[in-house]
């Protein structure tokens, strides 16, 4: 006989984990519209994954933060973010699955035109240090704009 399922949604950790991932997700987005590459690249683990939209991709906090500093100095200058949606699930009590639904504005093309709205789905793996929870592995996608 097989358990019975549960239509009740699982608890999905510690609330201050969660709160503490969140934090950390304010903190990245807040460091982007700052066009800061290094508070940036402190919501990454020392050895995280990052892969774009383009699937183009950069290992470890020195080299995200590398990858980034010249498009924040170009293509993402008068850029904003702004994360819409966050969900969180624990995979065990220091490794969190994290879908983040993210908008862009400002925007532009190699060429320097502008680029409509932008909105997009980060999928991250968190991993906690101590008691600090970083980005190990993140892939980026845009998603298609609604009117």
């Amino acid at each position: 006989m097989e358990p019975a399922m549960s239509a009740e949604p699982e608890a999905t950790g510690p609330a201050e984990d969660e709160s503490s991932i969140r934090n950390v997700l304010k903190g990245f987005a807040e460091a982007w519209n700052r066009h800061d590459v290094e508070a940036f690249s402190m919501a990454f683990a020392e050895d995280a994954d990052f892969t774009n939209v383009l699937g183009m991709s950069a290992h470890g906090r020195t080299g995200i933060a590398k990858f980034h500093a010249p498009i924040f100095a170009t293509i993402f200058t008068d850029s904003s973010l702004t994360i819409d949606e966050v969900n969180i699930r624990f995979i065990k009590p220091d490794v969190a699955a994290v879908d983040e639904r993210w908008k862009m504005t400002g925007a532009s093309d190699r060429k320097g035109e502008e680029i409509p709205l932008r909105q997009g789905l980060m999928n991250l793996v968190m991993t906690k240090h101590d008691d600090r929870w970083l980005i190990s592995v993140m892939h980026n996608m845009d998603l298609p704009t609604t009117p």
